[in-house]
């Protein structure tokens, strides 16, 4: 592999297994050191252990447990990673649970609460972290993890489609906050992935996830999903100087001709393709009022 991201730090959440481990994998061969965190410290220093392995000489591989929801240890962890390895160019906020699942007047609401707290207060406390490092060096990658919630409803999973619109909105706004300053955020669709979020749907069951969506889940587990490795190329290109110009934007790994972007970054800056937007009826060529 190419080795786009030597000198460069990034800061993984999330990073014990699945699609957090396997971007932190990329990374590695890329040429990166890593700080990898995740709520479960005995999983994290497998990983830890595991890929230092696999590091050339004078990589280094470092990981804290940590709650992204917490503001101490969030605090704590972006100063350990510029003590410890000088400083920071990358951003991935990958961790991010399903919640509760069941119609909304049936969860619990404490779960209901924690979901919006690590995925989407999470995902801002580790932005407001690292961002006054990355506006004085002039450069940042912010790389956040958005899902099918994001675009689409997702009954009986309320918390989780909630908080992935949000992130992505939240990236959208912070894009514009940060513009002009080298530092580009952006939010990707890794596409349906089998880890142990696709086995928590199998496990709640149809009663609780819906028999339509069991069934979608039931044949994406047969099926083998998408790779990680594509959503995780698309994290590597996002976090290397090939996307630099590219931010603000919502962008699907498996639908997405992404890898050409650098050639159309005068179209990309200058329209609302790849984000959020309402649709009316106009857009879609039905008369129902429109002025």
């Amino acid at each position: 592999m190419e080795k786009v991201l030597v000198d460069k730090v990034a800061i993984i959440t999330g990073a014990n297994q699945g699609f957090g481990l396997e971007v932190a994998r990329k990374y590695l061969a890329a040429g990166a050191h890593l700080m990898l965190c995740a709520r479960n410290g005995v999983l994290l220093e497998e990983v830890r252990a595991e890929l230092s392995n696999s590091a050339t000489s004078g990589q280094q591989v470092l990981a804290m447990a940590v709650d992204v929801s917490v503001e101490a240890e969030v605090q704590e962890l972006v100063s350990t990673t510029a003590r410890e390895l000088g400083g920071y160019h990358i951003l991935v906020n990958n961790a991010g649970v399903y919640g509760p699942k069941g119609n909304i007047e049936d969860v619990d609401w404490a779960a209901w609460i924690k979901a919006i707290e690590i995925n989407v207060l999470g995902s801002v406390l580790m932005c407001r972290a690292t961002l006054p490092h990355f506006k004085a060096q002039g450069y940042g990658k912010v790389i956040q993890l958005s899902g099918g919630g994001a675009t689409n409803p997702m009954p009986r999973i309320s918390a989780y489609a909630v908080s992935k619109a949000a992130i992505v909105r939240f990236a959208e706004t912070l894009a514009e906050e940060v513009r002009g300053t080298g530092i580009d955020v952006n939010a990707i669709a890794p596409g349906a992935l089998n880890t142990r979020m696709l086995d928590e749907i199998l496990e709640a069951g149809p009663e609780k996830v819906g028999k339509d969506f069991f069934e979608r889940a039931v044949k994406q587990r047969d099926s083998g999903g998408v790779p990680l490795g594509r959503g995780a190329d698309l994290a590597l290109f996002l976090a290397s100087p090939a996307s630099d110009g590219i931010t603000g934007k919502l962008i699907s790994a498996v639908w997405d001709n992404w890898e050409q972007w650098p050639s159309h970054l005068d179209v990309l800056s200058t329209s609302d393709l790849y984000t959020l937007r309402r649709i009316a009826g106009r857009d879609r060529g039905f008369d129902v009022g429109d002025k």
